[in-house]
C-alpha cells in the first residue's frame, strides 16, 4: 500500500495566539529547528532606577510575570513538549535565558528527553550596569543548543563556524552587542517597541551554524521578529508564534522589508563530512594513479604498492590505504588520505589532492 505524500506545513507565517495550542496542532516532525526565547520571569521586585534617579526602562509586562516557580515549571513544560511534538526525529531546540530561568528550563528539558549539545555564553558588549551596586554586573545571557534525542543527527556547519570566526575554530563564548541603533524597533512615541528585542546577527550565527536552506524554524516566542528577519535573508522558512498584537504588526513591518536570500548566494563553507564519500578504488578506476605505482610517507622514508583493487602492499601487509598508513606510522588509526603522497614532476603531493577531483565531479 502506497503512502501518501504528506502535504508541506504553509510557512512564513505569524500565528496569533497560544504557542503551545499552535505547536501541537502543526503535523508532528515537521520542523527542523526550534528557537525559543520564552519570557524570563525576571521576578523584579519594584522599579529599578539610576544614580540620578531616571527610571530604567526594563521588563515589567505581564507575559513575564508568574505567581511561583511551580506555575512557571508547568508553562515550560508545556512548551517544551509541543515543540517536541513540531521537532524532526533529528531536528533541535535552541533556548536563551538569564539565571533567572535557564536553569530550571535546562532540566526540564533533558527531563522531556532533548540531548544537550552546548550551552553558549552570549557576553553583551554593552551590557546593562548595575545601578545598586548590590550584585556583579549581569553581561551575558545563556543559550541551550539541544537535540531533539541522544540519537538525532542534528545538522551543525563547523567548518562555515570556523570561517565566521577568522579561520578559527567557533567557541561556546560569543561577544555581541545588545540590539540598538536603527535596528531597535520602535514606535511611534520614539519607545522601543519591544523590551527583549534580540540582535539579528545572534539569530543568524544560530541559523547559520545548525539549519540549511530550505529547513523550516519556528519560533514560539516570535516577538518582533528577529527569528523570521534572520531566516528570510537566510534563505530558511520560519512560522513564529505571538499573542500580542502590537508585536505581531511590527514583526510584519519589518518582514515586508527584507528580501529574501537568492539561493545562489547561500552557499557556505561545507564540512568535509558532508562531502560525498569516495574509496580508494574509484581514484584508480578513473586512472588518477595505476596499480603498480609506489605511495610514500610524509618524508619519504616509507613506501607502498598500489593493488588493482585500490588496496595497497606494505612490506608483506595488505590492506587499505589507512590500515598500511596506520602499520607505516606503527598507530592504531591513520588518515590514509593525508598520509600517502604520490611523486610527481612538481614534487610529493598527498593523494587526497585527487579524491578533491573526483568530488567536482560528482
Amino acid at each position: 500500500m502506497r503512502r501518501r505524500p504528506q502535504t508541506p506545513t504553509p510557512s512564513d507565517r505569524i500565528v496569533a495566539g497560544d504557542c503551545v495550542a499552535a505547536m501541537n496542532a502543526l503535523p508532528a516532525g515537521c520542523a527542523d529547528l526550534v528557537f525559543a526565547d520564552p519570557p524570563y520571569n525576571l521576578q523584579l521586585g519594584g522599579g529599578l532606577t539610576r544614580p540620578d534617579q531616571s527610571k530604567v526602562d526594563g521588563v515589567d509586562d505581564a507575559w513575564d510575570k508568574f505567581s511561583d516557580f511551580e506555575s512557571y515549571d508547568a508553562f515550560t513544560r508545556d512548551w517544551l513538549s509541543a515543540a517536541r511534538h513540531a521537532l524532526k526525529p533529528d531536528g533541535a531546540l535552541w533556548v536563551i535565558g538569564s539565571y533567572h530561568n535557564i536553569f530550571r528550563v535546562g532540566a526540564i528539558l533533558q527531563d522531556l528527553g532533548f540531548w544537550v549539545l552546548n550551552d553558549i555564553v552570549w557576553r553583551k558588549t554593552n551590557p546593562m550596569p548595575n545601578f545598586k551596586g548590590t550584585r556583579f554586573t549581569n553581561a551575558h545571557e545563556t543559550l541551550i543548543w539541544a537535540a531533539k534525542s541522544q540519537k538525532s543527527k542534528y545538522t551543525f556547519h563547523y567548518d562555515a563556524m570556523k570561517m565566521l570566526n577568522d579561520d578559527l575554530q567557533m567557541r561556546s563564548d560569543w561577544t555581541l552587542p545588545l540590539c540598538t541603533g536603527a535596528e531597535r524597533l520602535k514606535g511611534e512615541d520614539g519607545k522601543k517597541v519591544h523590551p527583549t528585542q534580540k540582535p539579528e546577527a545572534l539569530l543568524h550565527r544560530v541559523l547559520l551554524a545548525t539549519t540549511n536552506p530550505g529547513d523550516l524554524v519556528i519560533d514560539p516566542f516570535f516577538g518582533t521578529g528577529t527569528t523570521g528577519a534572520a531566516a528570510k535573508r537566510l534563505g530558511r522558512h520560519f512560522i513564529g508564534m505571538e499573542r500580542d498584537e502590537t508585536y505581531i504588526r511590527a514583526a510584519e513591518e519589518r518582514l515586508k522589508m527584507i528580501a529574501p536570500g537568492a539561493p545562489e548566494d547561500l552557499k557556505i563553507t561545507r564540512s568535509r563530512k558532508e562531502e560525498p564519500r569516495v574509496p580508494f578504488g574509484q581514484v584508480v578506476e578513473a586512472g588518477f594513479i595505476h596499480p603498480g605505482d609506489t605511495l610514500v610517507s610524509p618524508d619519504g622514508k616509507r613506501r607502498a604498492r598500489v593493488r588493482p583493487d585500490g588496496s595497497l602492499s606494505f612490506g608483506d601487509q595488505t590492506g587499505s590505504i589507512h590500515r598500511m598508513g596506520a602499520a607505516a606510522m606503527g598507530a592504531t588509526a591513520c588518515n590514509g588520505w593525508t598520509y600517502w603522497h604520490i611523486e610527481t614532476d612538481n614534487g610529493r603531493a598527498p593523494i587526497d589532492l585527487f579524491r578533491r577531483e573526483i568530488r567536482l565531479t560528482l
